[in-house]
């Protein structure tokens, strides 16, 4: 295999295949970076397409295109964990199939230093039975998750997860900036954040998540114990206290004015899940 771009991505994954004992060629556009790999065990590539499959790890699609140029790709695998939209990566399947090879799109869940440890997966979407061929080198990275032969789908579940992350630990920042305003240390409001990500993500009643799931699954969002309304009045209890506290507020605003612009759609009465609603229909 030929590893296609040796950032902190790239560079840790062909460690990662070397140490479990492939062959492994790297390229990259600036040479250099391949020193260290091949003074491990690695082959310098000719070119971006020399290997049978090559596996990318850039910045974006279009390092992909600049890589490889006009390349045949006839009987190749190509297997790309680099970022852009879903429509970028079903353009670039075509691109590749154009020139005679197969793409297989990815997103790792995991940042460098896990790759290759216990819990590290990415999701492959595209050709399952082309992806079958390669999946016991790409276990040596993490879990192998075929999602689909939609090309576009690994980067819609990689996105839709990176969109938690980001998001639920930006709430987590405005929260200790708050607390820090009064003189709490994030350290002492840590195991109360934790047992709230915890939760959300658990069975019991505070398990969200799978609520959030089942009721967007049946489209039905139950409000009686708890109807958005009041979770609009509380949101905007929230952003009040964290202007009171100097601070940052955009994303809280952001956030209060999608709950009121659903309780305004009439859909105050129905439970928080009926937020989505509003989410989907983003003109109405």
């Amino acid at each position: 295999m030929t590893v296609v771009g040796l950032g902190p991505m790239g560079s840790k994954m062909a460690e990662t295949f070397l140490g479990a004992g492939f062959d492994v060629a790297v390229w990259n556009r600036t040479a250099s970076k391949t020193e260290p790999l091949v003074a491990r065990g690695a082959r310098r590539a000719a070119s971006a397409a020399d290997g049978d499959l090559l596996v990318i790890s850039q910045i974006a699609y279009q390092a992909m295109y600049d890589s490889l140029g006009e390349a045949r790709l006839d009987g190749k695998v190509l297997v790309n964990l680099s970022s852009g939209t879903p429509e970028e990566l079903r353009a670039a399947a075509r691109w590749v199939a154009g020139r005679g090879g197969t793409l297989i799109t990815a997103g790792i869940m995991v940042p460098p230093p896990g790759i290759g440890q216990p819990g590290a997966y990415s999701f492959y979407s595209g050709p399952k039975d082309v992806l079958d061929r390669h999946t016991a080198t790409l276990r040596a990275l993490g879990d192998v998750v075929h999602v689909g032969d939609d090309e576009g789908l690994a980067m819609m579940y990689y996105q839709s997860l990176l969109l938690i992350f980001w998001s639920s630990l930006t709430s987590q920042m405005h929260a200790m900036a708050m607390l820090r305003t009064a003189g709490v240390s994030p350290l002492e409001f840590l195991p109360y954040a934790r047992e709230t990500f915890t939760q959300l993500g658990g069975d019991g009643t505070m398990g969200f998540a799978k609520v959030l799931a089942e009721e967007f699954a049946a489209g039905v969002y139950p409000g009686e114990l708890n109807s958005l309304h009041m979770q609009a009045v509380g949101l905007g209890h929230v952003v009040h206290a964290l202007a009171e506290a100097g601070v940052e507020t955009t994303v809280p605003n952001a956030l209060k004015r999608l709950f009121e612009r659903a309780d305004a759609e009439g859909r105050g009465h129905e439970g928080l899940g009926t937020v989505i609603e509003s989410i989907r229909n983003p003109d109405q």
